[in-house]
Formats: C-alpha cells, sequence, structure tokens
C-alpha cells in the first residue's frame, strides 16, 4: 500500500533512516507506528530453534509493513530488518488511526490491501505445506508477478535471490538452485545470467 507522502507528512510522519542490517523493529515489542519504505529494502523474518532464518515478506519502495498490528493489541510476531539502507516514512499509531478515520477512502483501500495480504498468507501457506519444491517456487513468483506490470511469458524480472527465495519458501538453498535450473529446462521460466525471468 502506498500512502501519499506529503500525505503522511501533514499527519505528523518523519523520515528515519536504517543502515543495512540494522533492526527496524523485534519480535515481541509493541506496534507503534506505521512504517511505509521510501527507499529501500525491508525484510519481515523469523528465526527458528536451530536458527535457520524463515522470511515472511520481503517489503521494498512504496510499499508498507507492520499496519496490521496497529488494530490491535498484540506484539510483532516477527522481525523487520533493513536488507538495504533505507529511508523510512513513520507515522505514529494513534495519527494513522486519526487518518483513517478522517478518509474513509483511504480507509477502504488499507482494507484491500491488508486483504491481499492475507490472500499472500492463504497462497504460501498451503504452497509451503507441498513436497513439490517446483509448486512452492511458482505460487511464490506467480504471486508476485501478478502484482506486477509485466504479465507475458518471462516478462517479470524476479527481484529475489536464490536465498531469499530459500527463506520465503522454506526451501534449502541448494534445493533452490536445483529447482530453478530444473524450471528452466522445462520452461516454466528463463535463466539471464543470475538473473530469473519469469
Amino acid at each position: 500500500m502506498i500512502i501519499d507522502e506529503d500525505l503522511l507528512l501533514k499527519n505528523g510522519a518523519v523520515y528515519e533512516d536504517y543502515p543495512a542490517k540494522e533492526n527496524i523493529y523485534e519480535m515481541g515489542s509493541t506496534p507503534h507506528y506505521y512504517f511505509q519504505v521510501v527507499t529501500g529494502t525491508v525484510e519481515l523474518n523469523n528465526y527458528h530453534e536451530d536458527g535457520k532464518e524463515f522470511t515472511l515478506n520481503i517489503i521494498s519502495e512504496g510499499q508498507s509493513f507492520g499496519e496490521s498490528l496497529l488494530f490491535g493489541d498484540k506484539n510483532y510476531p516477527m522481525n523487520a530488518i533493513a536488507k538495504t539502507d533505507c529511508r523510512i516514512l513513520k507515522l505514529p499509531k494513534s495519527s494513522f488511526l486519526n487518518m483513517l478515520s478522517e478518509n474513509i477512502e483511504l480507509a477502504f483501500t488499507m482494507f484491500r490491501y491488508l486483504s491481499d495480504r492475507l490472500f499472500y498468507k492463504y497462497v504460501m501457506l498451503f504452497s509451503n505445506s507441498a513436497i513439490d519444491p517446483v509448486l512452492k517456487i511458482k505460487s511464490l513468483l506467480d504471486y508476485y508477478k501478478e502484482n506486477s506490470s509485466g504479465q507475458t511469458l518471462y516478462s517479470y524480472k524476479v527481484p529475489f535471490t536464490r536465498q531469499q527465495i530459500a527463506n520465503l519458501t522454506g526451501l534449502r538453498v541448494e534445493t533452490v538452485i536445483r529447482t530453478i535450473k530444473k524450471m528452466a529446462d522445462d520452461s516454466i521460466l528463463k535463466l539471464d545470467g543470475r538473473q530469473i525471468l519469469y
């Protein structure tokens, strides 16, 4: 979801810069802000007991994160980490909720966005329960391609590394590398050097 930067600033948002690898918030902390990425990439993740990272989502420029938790009283169930140097707009929770209550059209846009996020979670939950790694990777790529401008065969430039795909699908990176090669051999996707075209 993209909320106009001027509207956010008018309602009290401030810019905050985060260097790569810095925590924006940690699992268990209390949600106090609406966050919108101005530049950079943010990763939402958790860690299993064995230390293996599980990526819940990768947020890029213009997208928001953490907003669904502003409507309840639960703590963050994940970490938000700057994967690259980031500039983020932060709007306090009370100002965010006031802004939505004063702008019904914006509130409905937020509901549509949250609905899309739930759809993504359902799709990924189902595909991650599958055994076939092709299905897991294809479901992930289908979702992100559907939300991009390129809809023709091989028009979507996948913005994720093999490691990020592994973290998003719960697969081992070695499995992702082999599976992507097989998907290229089967013409499901195309490789251009390290770039994946889907």
